[in-house]
């Protein structure tokens, strides 16, 4: 059985993972949730890293999942501690040596045209970024979740800042462990063609398919719950 940390993405939180957790539990795995301090515009990838190995008990056994913008952070854990596997969900690959603004502007189809042109993604005067209101959540992230998970979620999002977006990736290379990236198939956010491609370029990895949105820990579970009892057996 395996240790999970579970890394949230842009404006989420330790609740993004409740579904997820009792999942992976009653299959014998340990797993552990945290929040990022999203909203702190000094905040970085490497502050998060920081965040995320206090966050996590010594393990050999560690399986670390970054969702979306936390696989900008998952890399930078796996280069303070032993990361038996590092999993991509839907997630940013970085780029040594690059921000990801940097990567966007030599890249745009990184993102899905969905959330590249949403007139209800916003972005303030800090450089936060956020939605305006419930119905452009749903459209770039919980698409395929129920109405009553779309309120649930969007009552609990928070701007995200743009720290991490800025800052370039400090690493020369990957530690050592295991790779796998998960993409879903009808992502609005995150491209799942981009994905595709970046897994095999960067990660040496074919990436496995789930159906549905960018919030599988949402909408589907217990079948990112079968994928990841998988990878850590």
């Amino acid at each position: 059985m395996a240790t999970f940390g579970l890394v949230h993405g842009a404006g989420h939180g330790a609740w993004c993972w409740e579904r997820l957790i009792p999942i992976l539990e009653a299959l014998g795995h340990r797993a552990f949730a945290m929040d990022l301090p999203s909203e702190d515009l000094t905040a970085g990838a490497a502050r998060c890293a920081e965040v995320v190995d206090r966050a996590i008990p010594p393990a050999n056994d560690l399986v670390l999942v970054g969702h979306s913008l936390a696989g900008l952070t998952v890399p930078l854990v796996a280069a303070r501690r032993p990361v038996w596997r590092l999993v991509f969900l839907c997630a940013l690959i970085p780029e040594f040596g690059r921000s990801l603004a940097d990567q966007v502007a030599a890249d745009p189809e990184l993102y899905d045209l969905v959330l590249r042109t949403h007139p209800g993604r916003v972005t303030g005067p800090d450089g936060t970024v956020g939605f305006r209101d419930e119905a452009a959540a749903r459209d770039v992230f919980y698409h395929d979740c129920t109405p009553e998970d779309v309120h649930w979620a969007f009552s609990r999002l928070r701007p995200q800042a743009a720290a991490p977006r800025r800052e370039p990736c400090p690493l020369s290379a990957w530690a050592p462990g295991e790779k796998a990236y998960i993409l879903c198939r009808e992502d609005r956010a995150v491209s799942p063609a981009w994905s595709r491609r970046v897994a095999r370029e960067r990660l040496g990895v074919e990436p496995i398919e789930l159906d549905g949105s960018h919030s599988p820990f949402i909408s589907r579970p217990s079948a990112l719950a079968d994928i990841l009892d998988r990878l850590a057996r």
